[in-house]
């Protein structure tokens, strides 16, 4: 009889004090990084011009001449700042990312590092391209579909706060939507649904996507359409990707 083979984390334990101070340094590491970004993108292209970056799209949809409006004294200053602070986040977030990943990835055996790495290098794809999707292709057609509706008798004058909670609540949504793919991988990798039972559910799916869609986007067909129909090819894809994820991420025992 062969003997057991040799744990791959044998001898790798380290004290508790010494993973505390790991994760400090990894923290600071990371807040550096939020820092830096957040010391650039003042400089250039400052809050002001993120912000009209982030504005664009409702503006060009507005009545010739017509701007966003501040209600609050210190508006202006308070909310591109936001603004510059959570495009410094997303900016470093690939080396906050690492930070984690690094952190982990040496308690993790081989087959374990193959199922959590390419889920974290997914998911923040997948996040980053639903928030793109969103900026570049769902508030242009959005705003224009809404403007279309307005009474002559009113000027469209948005608050600049109100803009900026819509526009997070949407960013949230769609990156969130575009995880579709991750959770059905997750989910089949894990035992708790099977192949088959996934591909049976799609025509639920479905109905769920457009209920989710109505749910949290505003009450306009564009919006809603825009979010439902990616959500359901993503599950499709998300389909196709289990298959080959739980083929490459076993444990070698349950491989042989």
């Amino acid at each position: 009889m062969s003997a057991d083979p040799k744990d791959e984390l044998e001898g790798t334990e380290a004290p508790f004090v010494s993973h505390l101070i790991e994760l400090r340094d990894r923290l600071v590491r990371a807040l550096i990084a939020v820092g830096i970004a957040f010391a650039a993108l003042s400089y250039w292209p400052g809050p002001g011009g993120l912000y009209d970056l982030l504005a664009s799209p409702l503006v060009s949809t507005l009545p010739h001449g017509t701007t966003l409006i501040a209600t609050n004294v210190i508006s202006p200053f308070l909310v591109p700042l936001k603004i510059t602070l959570m495009a410094a986040f997303l900016l470093a977030l690939p080396i906050v990312l690492y930070q984690v990943w690094a952190f982990v990835a040496p308690g993790l055996y081989s087959h374990e590092k193959r199922l959590v790495l390419p889920l974290v290098v997914s998911s923040t794809l997948l996040f980053f391209g639903g928030v793109a999707f969103c900026y570049f292709f769902v508030f242009g057609k959005v705003f224009a579909f809404i403007q279309s509706f307005a009474p002559k008798s009113i000027t469209a004058a948005p608050d600049i706060e109100a803009y900026l909670g819509f526009v997070l609540t949407m960013f949230i949504a769609f990156g969130a939507a575009f995880e579709v793919p991750i959770v059905v991988v997750v989910l089949a990798r894990l035992g708790v649904v099977s192949i088959e039972k996934l591909r049976a559910f799609r025509g639920y799916f479905v109905v769920v996507a457009f209920i989710v869609a109505a749910v949290i986007t505003p009450p306009d067909v564009v919006s809603q359409l825009a979010l439902a129909i990616p959500m359901c090819l993503l599950y499709e894809l998300g389909i196709l990707a289990a298959g080959l994820f739980i083929k490459h991420t076993q444990a070698p025992e349950a491989a042989e």
